[in-house]
C-alpha cells in the first residue's frame, strides 16, 4: 500500500524531508574526493541522507559508482575484507571473467583470489588463499581508486555499521593501514575515490573517530542535524492530504516534540494514525497510535532496562532529573552513586550499552527518544 509516511525502508525524493544542506555538503564532499563518516542513532536517516545526496549527484549527470558495504556480521578481518572487496567489485564490474580479470590485475601479490568454486557456489567474489595481513588491507584499500581511474568516474564505498571494525582482531591494524592509504593517495589524480563511513552505535563511532582520532583529518565528520518542526509538520500535514485528511498542526507538533522530530518514529506513528482513521486526525486517534508504538517497542526497552544494574539506573534517573553535574556531592548522595570514581564507571557502562552520550559541552542525551518518554513515564513513573 502505498503511504507517505515511510519507515521500512530509506526515503529519498518527495519523502526526504529537511536536511538540505547535508546534502549540499556531502555531495560537494565526494566529488571533492574527500573522506566522511556520519555517525548517529540507529534509523535516524544516515542511508536516506546518503540516497538523497547521490540521487541529487544522478539528477545533476554526474556519472559515479557506488558501493555499499555491510558490515553488520563482521567479526574477522577476513570477513571485512571479503565483504568490502566482494561489495566494491560487484558493483563496478558484472561477469565472472570481470571479477578473476580485476582480482589479478588490481590485487596482485596479495592472498585475495577469484574461485569459481566458491562463487558457484556461495556466490563469493572475493576469497583468500591465507591470513589477510596489511599489504592485503591495504591493497584492497588502494582499489578503490584503482577502479575509479580504470572505469574513468568517480568510485564511492560506503561502510554501514562501520564501528563493527572493532569486533576483530587487531583492528587498529586495519586502521592504521588505511589511514597509510588515505595519507598517500594523490590529490592530483581524477577521478577520485572517497568513503563514507556510516555508523548506527554513536559512542563507538565516535571513539574511532572523535576519542582516539583514527584518520584525524582525513576524514570529515558530517553531523546530521535535527529536522526542523515547520519542515516535519509539512510533511505530515501533506502526507494526511494526499489521502483525504487532516490533522490540527498543533497535534502534529505535539508529536514532533515528543519524538524530536525523529522522522522514524513520527513516520511509524503516523501510519498507524492514517489506518485508523477516516477523516479527522483527532487527539484520541494520537493517543491509541501512541499506545500502538508503545507496544511495539516496550519489549526491547524492556530488555534495555533490565541489563542495567541499580547504580547505572540511578543514574539515568538524574539523566531525566536534568542533572548535568554527577560527580557533585549531593548528586551522589542523593542518587547513591558511592563516589565520583564509580559514577566515571557508570557513565561508561551507559555508553558503551548506547543508551545516552554526551554533546559538546558534557551534557548527557538520552539516545532514544521513545526509550526517554517510556523509561521516565512507565518504570520511573515520572509526570
Amino acid at each position: 500500500m502505498d503511504t507517505a509516511f515511510v519507515y521500512d525502508n530509506h526515503v529519498t525524493g518527495k519523502n526526504f524531508v529537511g536536511r538540505k544542506t547535508e546534502c549540499t555538503v556531502l555531495s560537494n564532499l565526494l566529488e571533492a574526493g574527500e573522506n566522511v563518516c556520519i555517525y548517529e542513532t540507529p534509523k535516524a536517516g544516515k542511508t536516506s541522507l546518503v540516497q538523497q545526496s547521490l540521487y541529487n549527484m544522478r539528477a545533476a549527470g554526474k556519472p559515479f559508482i557506488v558501493a555499499y558495504v555491510d558490515l553488520l556480521s563482521v567479526r574477522t578481518r577476513r570477513g571485512f575484507l571479503k565483504k568490502f572487496g566482494g561489495s566494491l567489485i560487484r558493483a563496478a564490474y558484472s561477469t565472472p571473467s570481470d571479477y578473476a580479470a580485476v582480482i589479478a590485475k588490481h590485487l596482485e601479490g596479495t592472498h585475495f583470489v577469484f574461485d569459481h568454486a566458491q562463487f558457484a557456489s556461495k556466490e563469493d567474489i572475493v576469497c583468500m588463499n591465507w591470513d589477510a595481513d596489511a599489504n592485503d588491507i591495504y591493497m584492497m584499500t588502494c582499489l578503490p581508486q584503482r577502479i575509479a581511474e580504470e572505469k574513468g568516474m568517480p568510485v564511492y564505498v560506503v561502510f554501514r555499521d562501520f564501528q563493527n571494525v572493532m569486533q576483530t582482531d587487531d583492528y587498529e591494524v586495519i586502521f592504521n593501514t588505511m589511514e597509510k592509504v588515505f595519507a598517500e593517495r594523490d590529490r592530483s589524480v581524477s577521478p577520485k575515490s572517497a568513503f563514507v563511513f556510516c555508523g548506527s552505535m554513536v559512542n563507538a563511532m565516535k571513539y574511532i573517530f572523535a576519542e582516539k582520532k583514527y584518520f584525524y583529518r582525513q576524514v570529515n565528520h558530517l553531523p546530521l542535524s535535527a529536522i526542523d518542526d515547520k519542515d516535519a509538520i509539512e510533511h505530515i500535514v501533506r502526507g494526511f492530504r494526499s489521502s483525504g485528511k487532516v490533522i490540527e498542526r498543533d497535534l502534529a507538533l505535539g508529536a514532533c516534540k515528543l519524538f524530536r522530530s525523529d522522522m522514524w518514529y513520527l513516520n511509524q506513528f503516523f501510519s498507524i494514525c492514517d489506518s485508523m482513521s477516516k477523516g479527522f486526525i483527532n487527539e484520541a486517534i494520537l493517543v491509541d497510535a501512541l499506545n500502538a508504538v508503545i507496544a511495539v517497542h516496550e519489549p526491547r526497552f524492556k530488555v534495555l532496562i533490565n541489563d542495567l544494574t541499580d547504580h547505572q539506573l540511578s543514574l539515568l534517573k538524574a539523566v531525566l532529573d536534568g542533572v548535568v553535574k554527577f560527580s557533585a556531592s549531593d548528586v551522589i548522595e542523593r542518587y547513591s552513586l558511592n563516589s565520583s570514581a564509580n559514577v566515571r564507571r557508570v557513565k561508561d557502562a551507559l555508553r558503551k550499552k548506547e543508551i545516552i552520550t554526551f554533546n559538546d559541552k558534557d551534557e548527557p542525551v538520552i539516545l532514544d527518544p521513545l526509550f526517554e518518554y517510556w523509561v521516565s513515564r512507565y518504570y520511573f513513573e515520572m509526570q
